[in-house]
């Protein structure tokens, strides 16, 4: 799953967490969003370097 589809995910958990009161679940969310942005901005310095290498 891309990084859009793990924050979605992530956005999911969290609202479901906070409507059942399920800390742990919302807390899961969090994560999952975290980690999805964390992807993103790993695509990103990768399209970067793959930038440098291409103007060659």
């Amino acid at each position: 799953m891309g990084a859009k589809g793990d924050d979605a995910k992530g956005r999911a958990k969290e609202a479901a967490g906070s409507l059942t009161g399920d800390d742990d679940l919302k807390n899961e969310g969090k994560a999952d969003q975290a980690g999805a942005e964390i992807k993103e901005k790993a695509n990103q310095a990768v399209d970067k370097v793959k930038g440098v290498f291409k103007k060659d």
